[in-house]
């Protein structure tokens, strides 16, 4: 591979979005519209790649350094257009003189083979600008790829520019580009503004390339969605839905089962393994990890959580947690950050656990809040527990032992350890540590007021049923 520089453009305020957001931060798929491109760029292994920024500067250099530390940032100035944005670029590179790769920030769907292969075409017919085209059933609006009657490249020509012959073309200009670095400064330093939007277009510098007896070939792509570019909302749910399908299509190539891919969407960074099942409603995001043998879903959320083998989480939201080997999750379970659910632990329904850590073969079956928790091992956390862990003012910590029963309806009341093997009674409220194999109960001895509710209900029905019932009760 020659050398190679990549300029990706992302300069422009894309108001078609109607965001507060800058259009390349938009995300798809789990990352900005640019990260995707800069992706695709790296995967070339380029000698350097430019991102070139104007509108909401810092917080698009923020955002790319974030992503590709390694990226240089290269400011547009007030002269407007895509050629005095890739002049700039290129001053971010001066002194190379191998290839240049033109992108955009906002064509997430370029993929690297697409851009090798056109690198290896510019190279081998030695051409100053080979430029990346696609056939679409609507051209419309899109600049025109004009060759003559033997294929070779003639012109570009804007759809406001065309013939009726010229707008009845299907090919399109992609805006990917692979220049000579020599014969792209050249062709920049000689185009001006004398147009309508006064701006420098690239496009021009194709003009001069050409005026001047340089090689220009445009290379028709096999997929055209690799030149989609993204200037509105309904473009990003489009974009979005391909390669969605894209992604799930691999996995299911790779041993995973997806039983309903329309209602199914995972993000590019998640990794699955073989014999992995998600079932309809299921959404993976982020770095979410799920090993051999997991069920998935349905109805399921997992952002940045991690799976183990033959787990099943279903109808749950989890972010940034880990779950356990043939673990057992839901159904209306909420895993907030940090809460590790031990091997062959359960968190069963309507149970919210936050910052806790669930020893193996420990459970929390049922209607309970467990925040700021260290639970041990084979341990069996009663329905309807809460462990009250916030004061007001500090976040305390409740630890609870392996092998401890606790009864339904408690509240623990942090900071608390409750010892191994203990045991607490139904409705128990623990203000003070537990040693191990103790029971601890806060029951008050049960009082009966016989008659209370003919004294104070009288005339109500359950004052009524009462008396039947007495008057129909034995003799004692």
């Amino acid at each position: 591979m020659p050398q190679v520089a990549v300029i990706v453009l992302a300069a422009g305020a894309g108001t078609r979005m109607k965001s507060r957001t800058p259009k390349p931060l938009h995300h798809l798929a789990g990352k900005p519209l640019i990260a995707h491109v800069l992706s695709t760029a790296g995967e070339l292994h380029p000698e350097r790649i430019v991102t070139v920024v104007r509108h909401e500067r810092d917080r698009m250099a923020e955002a790319v350094l974030e992503f590709a530390p390694h990226v240089l940032i290269a400011d547009q100035d007030d002269v407007p257009g895509t050629g005095r944005a890739v002049e700039q670029g290129l001053e971010a590179i001066a002194g190379f003189e191998g290839h240049v790769v033109v992108l955009s920030g906002d064509v997430p769907l370029i993929d690297a083979d697409t851009l090798r292969g056109l690198i290896e075409r510019h190279e081998q017919e030695g051409n100053q600008l080979t430029l990346l085209s696609a056939h679409l059933d609507d051209p419309s609006g899109l600049g025109r790829i004009v060759r003559d009657d033997a294929g070779a490249f003639v012109r570009i020509v804007e759809q406001k520019d065309a013939s009726d012959d010229e707008r009845a073309i299907d090919e399109v200009n992609g805006g990917i580009y692979v220049f000579d670095a020599a014969a792209l400064r050249a062709a920049l330093a000689t185009i001006d503004r004398d147009n309508a939007q006064g701006e420098m277009y690239l496009t021009d510098a194709a003009v001069r390339i050409q005026s001047t007896g340089g090689r220009i070939a445009a290379v028709a792509a096999s997929d055209s969605w690799a030149i989609w570019g993204i200037n509105d909302r309904v473009q990003l749910a489009a974009a979005a839905h391909e390669l969605n399908d894209r992604i799930i299509r691999r996995w299911q190539r790779a041993g995973v089962t997806v039983v309903d891919p329309a209602s199914t969407w995972i993000d590019v960074d998640v990794t699955l393994a073989e014999d992995v099942t998600l079932l309809p409603g299921t959404q993976l995001h982020g770095a979410t990890a799920v090993a051999a043998g997991a069920t998935i879903g349905p109805d399921t959320t997992l952002v940045d959580t991690e799976v183990g083998e033959d787990a099943v989480v279903k109808r749950t939201d989890a972010t940034l947690s880990v779950i356990g080997a043939r673990a057992s999750v839901g159904p209306w379970a909420y895993l907030r950050p940090n809460s590790v659910i031990g091997e062959d632990g359960k968190v069963g329904t309507f149970v919210e656990t936050k910052n806790t850590q669930l020893g193996a073969g420990s459970k929390v079956p049922h209607l309970s809040y467990i925040g700021d928790t260290t639970v041990g091992e084979g341990s069996n956390i009663g329905a309807g527990t809460i462990t009250a862990n916030y004061d007001g003012v500090e976040k305390h910590r409740t630890t609870v032992g392996s092998h401890v029963r606790t009864g339904s309806d408690n509240v623990f009341v942090a900071p608390v350890t409750i010892g191994d093997g203990a045991y607490t009674g139904a409705g128990t409220i623990v203000r003070k540590d537990v040693e191990p194999g103790a029971l601890a109960i806060t029951v008050a001895p049960q009082r009966n007021m016989a008659g209370w509710v003919e004294a104070n209900r009288p005339g109500s029905k359950a004052a009524d049923a009462a008396a039947a019932a007495q008057h129909d009760a034995p003799d004692a």
